[in-house]
């Protein structure tokens, strides 16, 4: 036994040595990364929060060494126009605001999911529970966001554009409040709204959500950063990422809905039942769905421009212009 322990305090202090000049060199870890505060954009949903609030909560961003900050925000255009303020260093996005990454204005670093979120609502009342009965009738909507894009899909189907209704431009919490007062004939806006306007209003009826169109298009969330902020902090993105996924890989597993909706409850002030029905919203991204299809992930991006060139919204570019695959493969290595 004595000789054991001999042996043992030997390789300790043979481990822990640094020979310079010499043949035999001992390898040491690595140093770990400096403390960095990030200020980060949210929005106040289950679809936002879930993979971060698991990264804040159990550590995740810490054994990063990485202090978060969170900041809400009501939509992605207006997350965009605070990270080019300075405020905001990383944020979140819908599909809607995708189309000013596409055109230059942000990175994108990391795929939270695909989402089904999105959707069109009428009223039988109103007459607008067809898409055609949307002709003509007033429907709020939210300019620049996921929401519009859902509203121009749902009136071309119809064979409709923007100039056949009476668009009214409002945001998100209004919208609600517009149905619910019969202000407005339909609208266009995404969970939580739109699952509160189907509780609240009577005969509300959904005419389409984002799978409707998956044939042509797919609608994605993801998070994003400022050019700038890219080049200058690459290793910083990656341990974010890595950190994020983490969040994003206990989030799937759902026995611990309850818990991730209780975090997010706390956050928000949200009732928890209602976050738990927001669940299944979205096919949620995880480290081995990246790990194992990037090149998937690459063609999700592909279709969401396609749609985006084809509304011209922007003109086509390569993906990789403006998404950080490299990024994504980094933090989700094993």
């Amino acid at each position: 036994m004595k000789n054991t322990w001999k042996k043992l305090a030997v390789m300790v202090v043979t481990a822990s040595m640094v020979i310079c000049g010499g043949a035999m060199s001992v390898s040491v870890a690595a140093e770990t990364p400096e403390k960095v505060t990030v200020n980060v954009a949210y929005m106040p949903d289950y679809s936002s929060l879930n993979g971060l609030i698991s990264a804040v909560e159990l550590g995740y961003f810490e054994d990063e060494n990485i202090d978060v900050e969170l900041t809400e925000f009501a939509d992605g255009p207006t997350v965009i126009q605070a990270m080019e303020s300075g405020s905001i260093d990383i944020g979140y996005i819908g599909q809607g605001a995708h189309k000013l990454c596409i055109n230059g204005r942000a990175d994108i670093f990391a795929l939270a999911h695909v989402s089904n979120s999105d959707g069109v609502i009428g009223s039988k009342e109103k007459g607008t529970d067809t898409i055609e009965g949307l002709k003509g009738k007033k429907i709020a909507y939210s300019s620049g966001t996921s929401s519009e894009d859902i509203l121009k899909k749902t009136l071309a189907k119809g064979g409709m554009t923007m100039d056949d209704i009476t668009a009214i431009d409002m945001d998100a919490t209004n919208i609600v409040t517009a149905m619910i007062s019969g202000s407005v004939d339909a609208c266009a806006t995404w969970v939580p709204n739109s699952l509160k306007v189907l509780q609240e209003v009577d005969d509300a009826i959904q005419l389409t959500d984002n799978k409707t169109f998956r044939a042509d298009t797919v609608s994605l969330d993801s998070w994003i950063v400022m050019k700038k902020y890219s080049e200058e902090n690459r290793d910083l993105l990656v341990r974010f990422a890595r950190a994020l996924y983490k969040g994003f890989d206990y989030r799937a597993d759902h026995s611990h809905d309850d818990e991730v909706c209780g975090w997010i409850a706390d956050k928000i002030k949200l009732d928890k039942q209602t976050l738990l029905e927001q669940v299944n919203v979205a096919d949620w991204t995880t480290s081995d769905f990246i790990r194992n299809h990037l090149d998937e992930v690459k063609g999700y991006y592909e279709l969401q421009q396609k749609s985006f060139v084809e509304s011209g919204d922007c003109e086509e570019t390569p993906v990789e212009d403006y998404v950080l695959l490299d990024v994504m493969k980094e933090a989700c290595a094993e």
